[in-house]
């Protein structure tokens, strides 16, 4: 860290929901609190969770039709931390739908500097994923009012919360322009936030950094696939791709996770041979399971704005096959591992092909190099830290030019 007195930063984030399986973003969140305390920062946390929401009484849940657009009870609870915290930096990751981004003006006014992580594509999508109706859809680029998105009833599967979130990212497109710097986790995402009209100069890529697991061990037997058991992540592809290559017979195809799909995949193991499902599992037994394999697989049907199991497997010397979407161009590029189309039959050619063990093992110490490389923790930390540097000069000079104490 630079020299002068330590850091201060409040992280600002609406957790998501624990139904349909752990966060990706909450755990991201978590593990940079962590890494920032360690690395003697001053970090104070804001957090409200949606798993508040079905506790809510009528006065609240009447609320809900604004708080995305403005939340008082949070905008006047930021105010109060910002004036007895003080922090440098204010860094936002996911401000709905309790938060609302109103929470920039209120540091603005501070004098304080803003900083948003983006994890998806919020500020132009309103269900986030570029994803609907089982394909990626990107109808809502582009257009003044995210009006398809309210036909289609995108946002949780209902055209009245579809219209509170069009309406919120509608008005606060002037919002987004005030914040100071945005870390798009990889170059797809910040591209998408250019053609929002976001200036790309304030824009510096912080993928989501993994924890080194050390020793790389021999490669395994077979595939695996870690995540969420949702239409967006792709099982059913995997599962007929897992069918049209026939594999069954000579390796084997590790499922773990939980959601919405989780009764498709138990039917698969029952009637597939080779498939075998392991339900929800902890960090350590991801890193066990990945030892155990040869190859893992990340068959999206949407455009992943990062791609953590991806680094993750390459962390463990392990290369990818991937759907040829989103950031999983990037992270999966070259000679890391396999994209293909996301269908069944290129899906399954390109598992077969991920069966020669020594390419395999190639492309698996390919991997590693570009996770040294690109996603330690450090190095995405380092990232971090500059960028916060480089604002809390700025932000003490707005502050004393607009006589904030």
């Amino acid at each position: 860290m630079a020299g002068g007195p330590p850091l201060r930063i409040l992280v600002v984030h609406n957790r998501y929901r624990s139904a349909g399986g752990p966060s990706g973003e909450n755990k991201v969140v978590d593990e940079e609190v962590a890494q920032l305390r360690a690395a003697g920062v001053a970090v104070e946390t804001y957090f409200r969770s949606s798993d508040e929401i079905p506790s809510f009484g009528p006065a609240a849940r009447a609320e809900m039709a604004v708080r995305p657009i403005y939340s008082r009870g949070d905008v006047a609870a930021l105010g109060d931390l910002l004036d007895t915290f003080r922090p440098d930096v204010l860094h936002l990751h996911n401000p709905f739908p309790l938060i609302s981004p109103w929470v920039v003006r209120t540091a603005k006014a501070r004098g304080v500097p803003v900083v948003q992580t983006v994890h998806n594509y919020r500020h132009v999508c309103a269900q986030g994923a570029f994803f609907r109706d089982g394909r990626s859809c990107q109808d809502c680029v582009g257009k003044a009012v995210p009006w398809p998105s309210v036909v289609h009833g995108c946002y949780r599967g209902s055209r009245p919360q579809s219209v509170v979130m069009a309406t919120a990212l509608t008005l606060h497109r002037p919002t987004w322009r005030l914040v100071d710097r945005f870390l798009p986790v990889s170059r797809f995402a910040a591209e998408q936030l250019a053609r929002a009209g976001l200036p790309p100069a304030k824009m510096t890529v912080k993928p989501n950094g993994v924890a080194d697991p050390g020793r790389v061990v021999a490669a395994g037997e077979g595939f695996l696939f870690v995540g969420r058991l949702a239409p967006d992540k792709g099982i059913t592809l995997a599962i007929d791709a897992w069918a049209k290559s026939g594999l069954g017979s000579t390796t084997r195809l590790v499922v773990a996770g939980d959601g919405e799909e989780r009764a498709i995949i138990e039917s698969a193991a029952r009637r597939l041979p080779g498939i075998e499902y392991v339900g929800p599992v902890d960090q350590a037994r991801v890193g066990e399971l990945l030892d155990a394999c040869a190859v893992a697989i990340v068959p999206s049907l949407c455009a992943e704005s990062f791609g953590r199991f991806a680094v993750e497997a390459f962390a463990h010397g392990r290369p990818v096959v991937a759907s040829a979407l989103g950031a999983s161009t990037e992270i999966v590029a070259g000679e890391r591992g396999w994209l293909s189309a996301p269908t069944a039959d290129e899906f399954a050619n390109r598992m077969i092909a991920a069966t020669d063990r020594a390419i395999a093992e190639h492309k698996g110490r390919a991997g590693r190099a570009h996770y040294e490389a690109s996603y330690t923790a450090d190095r995405v930390l380092d990232i971090l830290l500059d960028t916060y540097e480089s604002l809390r000069v700025r932000g003490g000079d707005e502050r004393e030019r607009t006589g904030v104490a």
